[in-house]
């Protein structure tokens, strides 16, 4: 076994949580290939253990999939097969098939493929991995591949619990960032059902600042308009679009406590160990998706009506889930984190499960 291929192919966010999994191939002393979607791809350039990305918008896979283009799968098995992988594993989440990019396996000629499957599967698993569902239902995304890399005969090494991680050292992004503690507001996300109100954010970040703490806004190049409409006029350091997927690594490192819904950047912020205040829509269970063995304040409605709905878009009026939740429950969750606005620290906060009251 010399080249071992590892699929994870949606977004940053759930690149990251497949870590562990990772470094687990790894640490047998495998070269690590990642196939990741173009939404992942600098996330899988970040995980430890990982030695080569390959890139491919996978259509049954990728939240805004494109045609299925025979030209486009035929290339793929062309890549993969001159690659001569000696195993691989497909990381999936608990919704999704394994089964289609297993079928691309075998026609690139990877000998051994292992997923987690309850479909059968026919030739195309050498491993058919299954969870008891009473297990899975409370079960983290990153223990969920673990799991697979375990049940293939992966194990971690000694010494490595298990968490979230980054490749180190990161971007050193001193002259981004302000003298001093601060508290990072990131207003943005890839699914629009997930995310907190923006002129929520602006209040918090009114009164977080009020409160003496120091806030930086950040973004990616196209949330520019929403960073600075958050920032406003309040002193907050606006970094909306100015830094790289490993700059903003290396910016949340840095910060005391991070405010943030359920989206990449909280998988980022718990691989790096920073604490998070989760803004979390209940459309799928904080069980499986919350910010992975980490200081977590957990805010949101995790009864309302969109509970385990998988929606990306709020059909609900008013958006019942994060619009219940006011500026100052943040404000009280930054304040629980990091102590005091004077005396802000990276000390462990308690984890407090539902909204806080």
């Amino acid at each position: 076994m010399r080249r071992a291929l590892v699929v994870r192919l949606d977004n940053a966010g759930d690149v990251l949580l497949a870590g562990p999994a990772v470094r687990a191939v790894a640490a047998r002393g495998v070269e690590v290939t990642m196939l990741a979607g173009p939404n992942g791809a600098d996330a899988a350039r970040l995980l430890p253990g990982v030695d080569d990305v390959l890139v491919w918008r996978c259509p049954w896979v990728d939240p805004d999939p494109g045609a299925v283009e025979p030209g486009e799968v035929e290339d793929l098995v062309r890549r993969l097969s001159r690659r001569s992988f000696s195993l691989a594993l497909v990381l999936t989440s608990f919704h999704q098939s394994p089964l289609p990019t297993a079928l691309l396996l075998r026609m690139a000629g990877v000998p051994w493929v292992g997923a987690t499957s309850e479909d059968y599967p026919g030739s195309l698993l050498d491993l058919r991995h299954r969870i008891d569902p009473e297990v899975e239902a409370d079960l983290p995304e990153a223990e969920r591949a673990l799991s697979l890399a375990e049940a293939a005969g992966f194990r971690l090494p000694a010494g490595d619990a298990g968490a979230l991680a980054v490749r180190r050292p990161l971007p050193d992004v001193a002259h981004l960032l302000p003298p001093g503690p601060f508290v990072v507001l990131h207003p943005g996300t890839s699914v629009p059902a997930r995310a907190w109100p923006p002129e929520r954010f602006a209040e918090a970040a009114r009164l977080l600042t009020g409160a003496g703490f120091t806030v930086v806004v950040t973004g990616a190049p196209s949330e520019r308009a929403l960073t600075a409409l958050v920032a406003g006029d309040t002193g907050a350091v606006d970094l909306g679009g100015r830094t790289t997927l490993a700059g903003l690594a290396a910016v949340l490192a840095a910060a005391d406590a991070v405010v943030v819904a359920n989206t990449g950047p909280a998988h980022l912020a718990a691989a790096v160990g920073t604490p998070v205040v989760s803004l979390f829509a209940p459309t799928v269970p904080a069980a499986r998706w919350a910010p992975y063995r980490v200081p977590l304040v957990l805010l949101g409605d995790q009864d309302a009506v969109c509970r385990d709905t998988r929606v990306t878009r709020c059909p609900f009026q008013g958006h019942p889930c994060l619009a219940s939740v006011p500026a100052t429950d943040v404000l009280r969750a930054v304040e629980q984190t990091c102590g005091s606005s004077t005396a802000a620290s990276r000390q462990p906060g308690p984890l407090v499960s539902g909204r806080m009251r």
